[in-house]
């Protein structure tokens, strides 16, 4: 099968698509016919050498497409099936996947949206399950509008919580649909939050990483309140949790996301697609920060 891989270290031209051999699942996974899959932060950080160290490295933890072959007892899923979810062989970015945990696709997502979906969830609702949120809350989340920010809304909208959302005026409107009351981030940010919540917030989520850990903590009432997922000398500083990929992962939320869009409770993030050969450039689309949607590679 073509994947895509590097060898070295360095900018979007070491990237390149080779042929590996084709995978096949073991107990309780499946193999797709990768129709898309998500590209991430992190792939660019592992191609600069940031992350593991071992060469060469293959790309993608999230992928959506039809099912080819079935593992050993595997009973919800059949042959010819739409899902969609996680790989734990870190070689999504290929032509064949094996995934680890699934689920269907709902009638009304294309591919393309369905493998936006598992990377941003999953970090989400971690975020949201360590901070303990649940009906009730009122939680502020910083950096509200991206493609995990706008997740973390809607999925704390749906436990029951209050919402109270940071990012541009451009993206007030957006916020509104996903169920936040919006504030503009930057100088006065803290005034805004305290017009709309006297007493300050429950819980805060810091996905943005622009340096307001401080303010945060203040509305929160102490730094086991907040949580970062970009911050992480910020939260060294402030004695603040920052959420890793690595330790209690809430792979869970791949069952549900789909029920959610469903019923309305959960809108699609955008997406801008590549070829999977243009790899290299979804890379450089995705470092400018230029996108403002979710990227994703189409091998078929």
């Amino acid at each position: 099968m073509k994947a895509a891989r590097f060898d070295r270290f360095g900018g979007p031209e070491v990237l390149e698509i080779v042929d590996l051999p084709d995978p096949h699942p073991g107990p309780g996974q499946v193999r797709i016919v990768v129709h898309a899959a998500g590209v991430n932060a992190s792939d660019w950080k592992k191609r600069q050498g940031q992350m593991d160290q071992e060469l060469p490295q293959t790309l993608g933890y999230e992928a959506a497409g039809v099912v080819d072959e079935i593992g050993t007892g595997v009973t919800d899923v059949a042959l010819g099936d739409r899902v969609f979810g996680f790989s734990s062989d870190g070689i999504a970015q290929a032509e064949l996947v094996v995934l680890t945990h699934y689920a269907p696709i709902p009638s009304s997502v294309g591919f393309a949206e369905a493998a936006a979906l598992p990377a941003a969830a999953e970090t989400a609702v971690r975020a949201l399950d360590q901070l303990g949120v649940e009906a009730g809350n009122t939680v502020l989340i910083n950096g509200a509008s991206g493609t995990v920010g706008s997740a973390a809304v809607q999925l704390a909208v749906a436990r029951g919580a209050r919402v109270i959302g940071t990012g541009s005026p451009a993206s007030h409107d957006l916020l509104r649909s996903l169920g936040a009351e919006p504030v503009a981030y930057g100088a006065g940010m803290s005034e805004r939050v305290r017009a709309l919540a006297p007493n300050g917030v429950d819980l805060a989520l810091d996905v943005a990483g622009s340096g307001v850990l401080p303010e945060l903590i203040e509305l929160a009432g102490g730094p086991e309140h907040v949580i970062t997922l970009a911050d992480f000398t910020g939260a060294q500083q402030y004695d603040v949790r920052f959420s890793r990929g690595d330790a209690s992962r809430a792979l869970y939320v791949i069952a549900q996301i789909g029920p959610l869009i469903e019923s309305g409770q959960f809108a699609l993030p955008a997406v801008r697609t590549f070829p999977l050969t243009d790899i290299a450039e979804a890379h450089r689309a995705g470092e400018s920060g230029a996108v403002r949607a979710k990227l994703v590679l189409l091998p078929h």
